[in-house]
């Protein structure tokens, strides 16, 4: 094995353990117990992601990337907006009946919490969610809608509407707050949300 081979399976070890811990105990996780359970020391982590923050930092972009991955595949091109935006709503309740999906909520919550508890952290998780749903917003520009076609301000606005609703949405599921909140019903959320007043551009019309 190679010295970057050595590192990489080190790196999604220390990745894999944090996980597991972070997901369970929030802002108290322990580095000592990652390192543990990755068969490593805590120096490692320190050498790989600098901090804990930079570990969980690391950990938040490595699920977001192959999240984003998996959207882009379940989202094809050549659909208008309204297909896409359904496309990726059913993609998203799917998902949410996966075998790891509660130790994902789990950790979607437990981030929440750390956040709360580390302004440094919490701005800079805001900025590597953004930079991640970068891909969300360049996956609907340019799909026709209403005549016209999606602009990226216009997308970057859905994105955001359609955050707010899945996140809301897939947390009250597995507590029972959604009852019938199933594949249709997802979509045709998302499909209201797409066709209404989200794709306005105030500031456009302003000016």
């Amino acid at each position: 094995m190679t010295r970057a081979e050595a590192k990489e399976r080190n790196r999604r070890a220390l990745l894999d353990a944090a996980f597991q811990v972070v997901a369970r105990d929030g802002y108290r996780a322990k580095l000592d117990e990652i390192a543990e359970r990755a068969d490593l020391t805590t120096g490692a982590v320190y050498s790989l992601f600098g901090s804990k923050n930079g570990l969980v930092l690391a950990l938040v972009a490595d699920h977001l990337r192959t999240y984003y991955e998996e959207i882009e595949q379940a989202v094809p091109a050549g659909l208008d907006l309204l297909e896409a935006v359904d496309a990726f709503a059913r993609y998203y309740r799917r998902s949410g009946d996966g075998p790891d999906a509660l130790s994902h909520l789990s950790l979607q919550i437990t981030l929440l919490d750390m956040a709360l508890h580390d302004p440094e952290l919490r701005s800079r998780l805001a900025m590597s969610i953004r930079s991640q749903e970068e891909h969300l917003i360049a996956l609907f520009t340019g799909r026709p809608h209403s005549g016209g076609v999606v602009t990226t301000r216009q997308a970057r606005r859905l994105t955001i509407a359609l955050r707010a609703l899945f996140v809301g949405l897939s947390q009250g599921v597995p507590l029972g707050l959604a009852p019938g909140a199933d594949e249709q019903y997802f979509a045709d959320a998302a499909r209201a949300l797409a066709s209404g007043t989200s794709l306005i551009d105030h500031d456009a019309d302003a000016s």
